[in-house]
Protein backbone atom coordinates (compact mmCIF):
# COMPACT_ATOMS: atom_id res chain seq x y z
CA UNK A 1 0.00 0.00 0.00
CA UNK A 2 1.40 3.45 -1.12
CA UNK A 3 1.93 6.10 1.40
CA UNK A 4 -0.99 8.68 1.87
CA UNK A 5 0.86 11.46 0.63
CA UNK A 6 2.16 9.70 -1.94
CA UNK A 7 -1.53 9.00 -3.21
CA UNK A 8 -1.88 12.57 -2.35
CA UNK A 9 1.17 13.69 -4.64
CA UNK A 10 -0.56 11.57 -7.52
CA UNK A 11 -4.06 13.85 -7.67
CA UNK A 12 -2.62 16.93 -9.47
CA UNK A 13 -0.75 18.24 -6.65
CA UNK A 14 -1.28 21.91 -8.11
CA UNK A 15 -4.76 21.23 -9.26
CA UNK A 16 -7.50 23.90 -8.15
CA UNK A 17 -10.57 22.93 -9.95
CA UNK A 18 -12.03 19.19 -9.24
CA UNK A 19 -15.09 18.01 -10.58
CA UNK A 20 -17.92 17.04 -7.80
CA UNK A 21 -17.59 12.88 -8.03
CA UNK A 22 -13.90 13.95 -7.36
CA UNK A 23 -14.77 15.65 -4.43
CA UNK A 24 -16.59 12.73 -3.02
CA UNK A 25 -13.51 9.69 -3.76
CA UNK A 26 -12.99 7.91 -1.46
CA UNK A 27 -9.43 6.40 -0.08
CA UNK A 28 -8.49 2.44 -1.14
CA UNK A 29 -9.65 1.07 2.80
CA UNK A 30 -8.51 -2.20 3.35
CA UNK A 31 -10.98 -2.46 5.77
CA UNK A 32 -13.95 -0.71 6.68
CA UNK A 33 -15.04 0.99 10.16
CA UNK A 34 -18.03 -0.68 12.15
CA UNK A 35 -19.60 1.20 14.56
CA UNK A 36 -21.90 -0.85 17.45
CA UNK A 37 -22.44 -3.37 14.35
CA UNK A 38 -23.17 -0.44 11.79
CA UNK A 39 -21.20 0.17 8.69
CA UNK A 40 -19.37 3.29 8.55
CA UNK A 41 -17.86 5.84 6.67
CA UNK A 42 -13.80 5.46 6.16
CA UNK A 43 -11.68 2.54 6.95
CA UNK A 44 -8.37 1.83 7.63
CA UNK A 45 -5.46 1.83 5.86
CA UNK A 46 -2.01 -0.05 7.47
CA UNK A 47 -3.99 -0.14 10.24
CA UNK A 48 -4.79 3.21 10.73
CA UNK A 49 -8.12 4.86 10.54
CA UNK A 50 -8.74 7.39 7.21
CA UNK A 51 -11.60 9.41 7.22
CA UNK A 52 -14.20 9.45 4.11
CA UNK A 53 -14.00 11.28 1.08
CA UNK A 54 -10.57 12.84 1.52
CA UNK A 55 -8.71 11.08 -1.20
CA UNK A 56 -8.82 14.23 -3.59
CA UNK A 57 -10.73 16.43 -0.58
CA UNK A 58 -7.97 16.55 1.67
CA UNK A 59 -5.46 17.90 -1.22
CA UNK A 60 -8.22 20.30 -2.56
CA UNK A 61 -8.32 22.15 0.02
CA UNK A 62 -4.49 22.45 1.00
CA UNK A 63 -4.42 23.77 -2.40
CA UNK A 64 -6.76 26.88 -1.96
CA UNK A 65 -5.63 27.45 1.74
CA UNK A 66 -2.26 27.64 0.12
CA UNK A 67 -3.27 29.64 -2.80
CA UNK A 68 -4.55 32.22 0.38
CA UNK A 69 -1.31 32.18 1.73
CA UNK A 70 0.49 32.70 -1.31
CA UNK A 71 -1.26 35.67 -1.87
CA UNK A 72 -0.54 36.87 1.43
CA UNK A 73 -4.52 36.78 2.54
CA UNK A 74 -4.73 35.54 5.97
CA UNK A 75 -7.28 32.93 7.24
CA UNK A 76 -10.46 33.34 9.61
CA UNK A 77 -10.01 31.28 12.76
CA UNK A 78 -11.45 31.21 16.45
CA UNK A 79 -9.07 31.97 18.60
CA UNK A 80 -8.64 29.35 21.81
CA UNK A 81 -9.27 32.03 24.19
CA UNK A 82 -12.97 32.73 22.90
CA UNK A 83 -13.62 28.92 23.25
CA UNK A 84 -16.06 28.22 25.74
CA UNK A 85 -15.02 24.58 27.66
CA UNK A 86 -17.33 21.54 27.35
CA UNK A 87 -19.90 21.70 29.68
CA UNK A 88 -20.51 19.76 32.49
CA UNK A 89 -16.35 19.24 32.44
CA UNK A 90 -14.51 16.33 32.63
CA UNK A 91 -14.39 16.48 36.35
CA UNK A 92 -18.40 17.33 36.84
CA UNK A 93 -19.16 14.27 34.17
CA UNK A 94 -17.35 11.81 35.87
CA UNK A 95 -18.58 13.00 39.09
CA UNK A 96 -21.90 12.13 38.25
CA UNK A 97 -20.57 9.23 36.45
CA UNK A 98 -19.69 7.71 39.89
CA UNK A 99 -21.97 8.36 41.47
CA UNK A 100 -24.51 6.79 39.66
CA UNK A 101 -26.30 9.65 37.36
CA UNK A 102 -26.23 8.53 34.70
CA UNK A 103 -28.95 10.26 32.56
CA UNK A 104 -27.89 13.76 32.14
CA UNK A 105 -24.60 12.54 30.43
CA UNK A 106 -26.71 10.00 28.24
CA UNK A 107 -28.72 12.54 27.53
CA UNK A 108 -26.02 15.71 26.12
CA UNK A 109 -24.41 12.39 24.33
CA UNK A 110 -27.49 11.68 22.69
CA UNK A 111 -27.77 15.08 21.88
CA UNK A 112 -24.68 15.60 19.83
CA UNK A 113 -25.57 12.79 18.17
CA UNK A 114 -28.91 14.03 16.85
CA UNK A 115 -27.30 17.36 16.35
CA UNK A 116 -24.55 15.58 14.13
CA UNK A 117 -27.64 13.91 11.86
CA UNK A 118 -29.13 17.61 11.43
CA UNK A 119 -25.63 18.71 10.03
CA UNK A 120 -26.85 16.49 6.62
CA UNK A 121 -28.94 19.84 5.60
CA UNK A 122 -25.75 22.08 5.31
CA UNK A 123 -26.78 20.70 2.01
CA UNK A 124 -30.03 22.38 1.50
CA UNK A 125 -27.93 25.86 2.02
CA UNK A 126 -28.74 27.86 -1.12
CA UNK A 127 -25.66 28.63 -2.70
CA UNK A 128 -26.05 32.26 -5.09
CA UNK A 129 -24.29 32.46 -8.71
CA UNK A 130 -21.49 33.66 -6.90
CA UNK A 131 -19.91 35.11 -10.16
CA UNK A 132 -22.50 37.67 -10.10
CA UNK A 133 -21.79 38.87 -6.43
CA UNK A 134 -18.50 38.93 -6.03
CA UNK A 135 -16.43 41.52 -8.31
CA UNK A 136 -12.92 39.15 -8.48
CA UNK A 137 -12.83 35.97 -10.46
CA UNK A 138 -13.26 32.97 -7.99
CA UNK A 139 -12.49 30.21 -10.54
CA UNK A 140 -10.06 27.94 -8.24
CA UNK A 141 -11.40 28.42 -5.06
CA UNK A 142 -13.34 26.32 -1.99
CA UNK A 143 -16.17 28.97 -2.79
CA UNK A 144 -16.67 27.74 -6.73
CA UNK A 145 -16.96 24.07 -5.02
CA UNK A 146 -19.14 24.94 -2.25
CA UNK A 147 -22.14 23.21 -4.67
CA UNK A 148 -19.73 21.32 -6.29
CA UNK A 149 -19.13 18.41 -4.24
CA UNK A 150 -17.83 20.26 -0.82
CA UNK A 151 -21.39 20.44 0.76
CA UNK A 152 -22.46 17.60 -0.12
CA UNK A 153 -19.21 15.70 1.31
CA UNK A 154 -19.85 17.29 4.26
CA UNK A 155 -23.60 16.56 4.61
CA UNK A 156 -22.88 12.81 4.05
CA UNK A 157 -20.10 12.66 6.96
CA UNK A 158 -22.23 14.50 9.44
CA UNK A 159 -25.68 12.09 8.87
CA UNK A 160 -24.21 8.95 6.32
CA UNK A 161 -25.29 8.00 3.18
CA UNK A 162 -27.65 5.29 1.67
CA UNK A 163 -25.92 2.23 3.49
CA UNK A 164 -23.33 3.52 5.45
CA UNK A 165 -23.53 5.47 9.05
CA UNK A 166 -21.88 8.66 9.43
CA UNK A 167 -21.49 11.01 12.84
CA UNK A 168 -24.32 10.27 14.23
CA UNK A 169 -24.05 6.56 14.47
CA UNK A 170 -20.52 6.75 15.44
CA UNK A 171 -21.68 9.46 18.10
CA UNK A 172 -24.46 6.51 19.08
CA UNK A 173 -21.96 3.78 19.23
CA UNK A 174 -18.93 5.96 21.54
CA UNK A 175 -21.85 6.36 24.20
CA UNK A 176 -23.26 2.97 24.24
CA UNK A 177 -20.23 1.33 24.52
CA UNK A 178 -18.74 3.81 27.09
CA UNK A 179 -22.02 3.85 29.10
CA UNK A 180 -22.73 0.07 28.59
CA UNK A 181 -26.32 0.96 26.76
CA UNK A 182 -27.55 2.91 29.11
CA UNK A 183 -31.50 3.81 28.83
CA UNK A 184 -32.35 6.92 26.20
CA UNK A 185 -34.32 9.42 27.88
CA UNK A 186 -37.42 10.16 26.28
CA UNK A 187 -37.38 13.65 26.37
CA UNK A 188 -34.32 14.54 24.64
CA UNK A 189 -35.57 15.71 21.30
CA UNK A 190 -38.35 17.39 22.98
CA UNK A 191 -35.43 19.16 25.52
CA UNK A 192 -33.41 20.29 21.99
CA UNK A 193 -36.03 21.86 20.47
CA UNK A 194 -37.16 23.88 23.82
CA UNK A 195 -33.29 24.98 24.14
CA UNK A 196 -33.09 25.78 20.35
CA UNK A 197 -36.17 28.40 20.33
CA UNK A 198 -36.60 31.88 19.78
CA UNK A 199 -33.07 32.27 18.21
CA UNK A 200 -33.65 33.02 14.62
CA UNK A 201 -30.89 34.50 12.54
CA UNK A 202 -31.20 38.03 13.56
CA UNK A 203 -31.67 41.44 12.20
CA UNK A 204 -29.57 41.65 8.44
CA UNK A 205 -26.33 43.38 8.71
CA UNK A 206 -25.94 44.07 5.09
CA UNK A 207 -29.27 44.42 3.26
CA UNK A 208 -27.80 45.78 0.31
CA UNK A 209 -26.51 42.58 0.05
CA UNK A 210 -28.68 39.84 -1.41
CA UNK A 211 -30.61 37.78 1.03
CA UNK A 212 -29.00 34.44 -0.49
CA UNK A 213 -25.55 35.46 0.08
CA UNK A 214 -25.86 37.18 3.71
CA UNK A 215 -27.24 33.93 4.29
CA UNK A 216 -24.73 31.74 2.74
CA UNK A 217 -21.67 33.63 4.95
CA UNK A 218 -23.55 33.94 8.07
CA UNK A 219 -24.44 30.08 7.38
CA UNK A 220 -20.88 29.27 6.95
CA UNK A 221 -19.81 31.34 9.74
CA UNK A 222 -22.02 29.69 11.85
CA UNK A 223 -20.92 26.13 11.05
CA UNK A 224 -17.51 27.05 11.22
CA UNK A 225 -17.95 27.98 14.91
CA UNK A 226 -19.88 25.16 15.69
CA UNK A 227 -17.18 22.76 14.46
CA UNK A 228 -14.39 24.67 16.19
CA UNK A 229 -16.32 24.27 19.18
CA UNK A 230 -16.24 21.19 18.62
CA UNK A 231 -12.56 20.12 19.42
CA UNK A 232 -13.49 21.01 23.23
CA UNK A 233 -16.04 18.36 23.00
CA UNK A 234 -13.72 15.84 21.35
CA UNK A 235 -11.47 16.65 23.68
CA UNK A 236 -14.24 16.09 26.59
CA UNK A 237 -15.42 13.16 25.15
CA UNK A 238 -12.69 11.03 24.81
CA UNK A 239 -11.35 11.90 28.59
CA UNK A 240 -14.59 10.57 30.03
CA UNK A 241 -15.46 7.73 27.63
CA UNK A 242 -12.00 7.04 27.65
CA UNK A 243 -11.65 6.73 31.62
CA UNK A 244 -11.71 3.20 32.76
CA UNK A 245 -12.74 4.07 35.99
CA UNK A 246 -16.42 5.02 34.09
CA UNK A 247 -16.43 3.87 31.02
CA UNK A 248 -17.70 0.20 30.07
CA UNK A 249 -15.15 -0.31 27.32
CA UNK A 250 -12.42 2.98 27.09
CA UNK A 251 -10.27 1.78 24.31
CA UNK A 252 -13.20 1.36 22.16
CA UNK A 253 -15.48 4.49 23.06
CA UNK A 254 -12.20 6.70 23.16
CA UNK A 255 -11.47 5.55 19.49
CA UNK A 256 -14.79 6.30 18.01
CA UNK A 257 -14.04 9.84 18.92
CA UNK A 258 -10.96 10.06 17.80
CA UNK A 259 -12.43 8.90 14.12
CA UNK A 260 -15.02 11.47 14.61
CA UNK A 261 -12.38 13.77 15.39
CA UNK A 262 -10.04 13.12 12.73
CA UNK A 263 -13.31 13.44 10.22
CA UNK A 264 -13.85 17.25 11.29
CA UNK A 265 -10.65 18.18 10.30
CA UNK A 266 -11.72 18.89 6.24
CA UNK A 267 -14.63 21.01 7.48
CA UNK A 268 -13.07 23.19 9.60
CA UNK A 269 -10.50 23.49 6.47
CA UNK A 270 -12.69 24.52 3.45
CA UNK A 271 -14.39 26.39 5.47
CA UNK A 272 -12.09 28.12 6.52
CA UNK A 273 -10.21 28.58 3.08
CA UNK A 274 -13.83 29.58 1.42
CA UNK A 275 -14.48 32.25 3.93
CA UNK A 276 -11.34 33.55 3.87
CA UNK A 277 -11.60 33.80 0.13
CA UNK A 278 -15.07 35.80 0.58
CA UNK A 279 -12.85 38.18 2.85
CA UNK A 280 -10.44 38.60 0.11
CA UNK A 281 -12.46 39.41 -2.37
CA UNK A 282 -15.24 42.91 -3.19
CA UNK A 283 -19.16 41.76 -2.50
CA UNK A 284 -21.35 43.39 -5.39
CA UNK A 285 -24.68 44.67 -3.69
CA UNK A 286 -28.25 43.08 -5.16
CA UNK A 287 -28.81 46.31 -7.19
CA UNK A 288 -25.11 46.06 -8.20
CA UNK A 289 -24.60 49.49 -7.39
CA UNK A 290 -22.26 49.25 -4.38
CA UNK A 291 -19.31 47.58 -3.77
CA UNK A 292 -18.57 45.92 -0.24
CA UNK A 293 -15.11 44.64 1.07
CA UNK A 294 -15.43 41.32 1.93
CA UNK A 295 -13.28 42.08 5.00
CA UNK A 296 -16.11 44.56 6.62
CA UNK A 297 -19.05 41.92 5.85
CA UNK A 298 -16.93 39.09 7.00
CA UNK A 299 -15.73 40.28 10.01
CA UNK A 300 -18.64 41.59 11.18
CA UNK A 301 -20.68 38.27 10.63
CA UNK A 302 -18.36 36.29 12.04
CA UNK A 303 -17.62 38.11 15.16
CA UNK A 304 -21.65 38.36 15.95
CA UNK A 305 -21.58 34.92 15.63
CA UNK A 306 -19.23 33.75 17.50
CA UNK A 307 -20.08 35.96 20.51
CA UNK A 308 -23.66 34.91 20.48
CA UNK A 309 -22.96 31.47 20.51
CA UNK A 310 -19.86 31.53 23.09
CA UNK A 311 -21.78 33.13 25.28
CA UNK A 312 -24.86 31.64 25.09
CA UNK A 313 -24.35 28.44 24.93
CA UNK A 314 -22.57 28.03 28.46
CA UNK A 315 -24.87 29.48 30.07
CA UNK A 316 -28.23 27.29 28.62
CA UNK A 317 -26.18 24.52 29.59
CA UNK A 318 -25.99 25.60 33.31
CA UNK A 319 -29.07 25.87 33.27
CA UNK A 320 -30.55 23.00 31.78
CA UNK A 321 -27.97 20.56 33.96
CA UNK A 322 -29.35 21.84 37.32
CA UNK A 323 -32.60 20.58 36.59
CA UNK A 324 -31.40 17.27 35.23
CA UNK A 325 -29.35 16.70 38.21
CA UNK A 326 -32.74 17.29 40.71
CA UNK A 327 -34.80 15.19 37.92
CA UNK A 328 -32.55 12.47 38.29
CA UNK A 329 -32.22 11.99 41.66
CA UNK A 330 -35.47 11.30 43.87
CA UNK A 331 -34.09 11.84 47.19
CA UNK A 332 -33.87 15.73 47.18
CA UNK A 333 -31.31 16.00 49.77
CA UNK A 334 -29.01 13.71 47.77
CA UNK A 335 -29.54 15.38 44.81
CA UNK A 336 -28.92 18.86 47.03
CA UNK A 337 -25.67 17.11 47.80
CA UNK A 338 -24.54 16.41 44.56
CA UNK A 339 -25.51 19.49 42.60
CA UNK A 340 -23.39 21.23 45.46
CA UNK A 341 -20.56 19.21 44.79
CA UNK A 342 -21.07 19.43 41.34
CA UNK A 343 -21.04 23.40 40.98
CA UNK A 344 -18.00 23.44 43.18
CA UNK A 345 -15.91 21.11 40.34
CA UNK A 346 -17.19 24.22 37.71
CA UNK A 347 -13.69 25.80 36.48
CA UNK A 348 -16.02 28.32 35.54
CA UNK A 349 -15.31 30.50 32.32
CA UNK A 350 -16.87 34.26 31.12
CA UNK A 351 -16.46 35.36 27.27
CA UNK A 352 -12.91 37.51 26.86
CA UNK A 353 -13.12 40.80 26.46
CA UNK A 354 -17.14 41.35 26.61
CA UNK A 355 -16.78 44.82 26.08
CA UNK A 356 -14.29 44.46 22.66
CA UNK A 357 -16.57 44.65 19.48
CA UNK A 358 -13.59 44.22 17.74
CA UNK A 359 -12.70 40.50 17.83
CA UNK A 360 -9.19 38.69 17.01
CA UNK A 361 -10.58 36.47 14.46
CA UNK A 362 -7.12 36.37 12.03
CA UNK A 363 -4.58 34.66 11.83
CA UNK A 364 -0.83 36.19 10.87
CA UNK A 365 -0.11 36.30 7.45
CA UNK A 366 2.16 33.69 5.93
Amino acid sequence: MADQHELDDEIRLDALEFTYDELLAEDPYEEPLFASGVRCHGGYVDGAYVSPRGRVRRPAIANWQQRLRDAGEPLVYVPGRYLPPTYPNYAQAKYLLKEGVTEPITRSLTIISIIEGFGARIRDVPVPDLRKEILEDIAGTALAHLDGGLFEAHARDEAGHRDQGGHKQMWESARDIGLAKPHIPGDVLMRLMTGSSGRGRGERLFPDLSERLEMLITTMANVLVVETFADNTFTWAQQLLGDPEVSADAEAANHMVTCIASDEVPHVDYLTAAISELRARTLISEDGRKELRGKEVVDAIFSRQLRGMATRRPQENRERFREEIHQAIDNKARASMIARRFEDLDSGWTFPHGDDEELDILLETA
